[in-house]
């Protein structure tokens, strides 16, 4: 399997600006959250990127990408008909050809010396099939998050053969549906925000475009569901983190990861324990 493109996802109406936010990367350089996402993929080999945005906002996102924007095609999503609509404006653009894909409002930090999307580009191509990137998440934050159901890969650590996707579940739906076994007691397996995605899926979206009325949102998980009955479908539970920065504090906390695991980590460091002892004693 070669995977030679990528996706980027960024017209929701809640989401499109959060990709010009500014944040301090692990070297203390001031960049956008555009340009940590295009670094992530260029990290991981992958060097052609379509950004699906709103109409009107090219001007905004080729200066947010800054030297990268030579690497970008830009994609209109006119109509806003959900995540699954804007994944598939992007079919012209991938081809017919297996593809990454990543959601433009989530910001990552791997634990090992393979980037996130580099972890899922290399599972992708060692079982030739798609494959979502997840992480175990906490029952209370199930409402903001796709899960997926499944059974572990024999002697394979952290990968899964997905049964079942659902998107937002309710805890009674997930723990009915979703839980897999060696998962810590109210922990889900929940999408990363990441996909490699394969021509078998973005026909499964066409499909669910179509069949979908036009005034309804229309959902990847929906097709992902469908693709994991129609061919092998993997997860990979990634060695990393995922921060997305559309939640409440969502830009503080992941400004405060990618801080703490960077150059500045000792001024960090000293600055929250300061502010701590500040709070600590205006409470006393």
């Amino acid at each position: 399997m070669h995977i030679s493109k990528a996706l980027i996802t960024a017209a929701g109406p809640d989401q499109h600006t959060l990709p010009l936010q500014r944040v301090v990367d692990q070297r203390g350089i001031e960049r956008t959250a555009l340009q940590l996402i295009i670094a992530e993929v260029l990290a991981a080999g992958v060097e052609e990127i379509g950004v699906v945005i709103q109409p009107g906002d090219e001007a905004a996102y080729r200066a947010a990408a800054g030297d990268d924007v030579e690497r970008l095609v830009f994609l209109s999503q006119p109509q806003l008909r959900g995540y699954g609509d804007a994944v598939f404006r992007g079919q012209e653009f991938v081809g017919g050809e297996p593809f990454l894909h990543l959601v433009g409002d989530h910001l990552y930090l791997s634990r090992t010396d393979r980037p996130c999307a580099a972890q899922l580009i290399d599972v992708a191509k060692q079982h030739a099939c798609a494959v979502s990137a997840v992480q175990a998440t906490r029952e209370n934050m199930l409402p903001f998050f796709g899960a997926i159901g499944g059974r572990a890969v024999p002697q394979q650590t952290g990968l899964y053969e997905v049964t079942a996707v659902v998107e937002k579940p309710s805890p009674t739906v997930a723990e009915q549906r979703l839980v897999i076994g060696g998962q810590r007691a109210g922990y889900y397996l929940c999408f990363f925000g990441m996909h490699v995605l394969t021509p078998g899926a973005m026909a499964a979206l066409g499909k669910v475009r179509e069949q979908s009325p036009p005034d309804r949102q229309v959902q990847l998980s929906e097709a992902l569901a469908d693709l994991a009955v129609r061919e092998r479908y993997l997860a990979l539970e990634i060695a990393g983190a995922r921060y997305d920065i559309g939640m409440k504090y969502g830009v503080l906390t992941a400004q405060l990861a990618i801080a703490l695991s960077g150059a500045d980590r000792d001024q960090i460091l000293t600055e929250l324990v300061e502010l701590l002892a500040g709070v600590a004693g205006a409470a006393s």
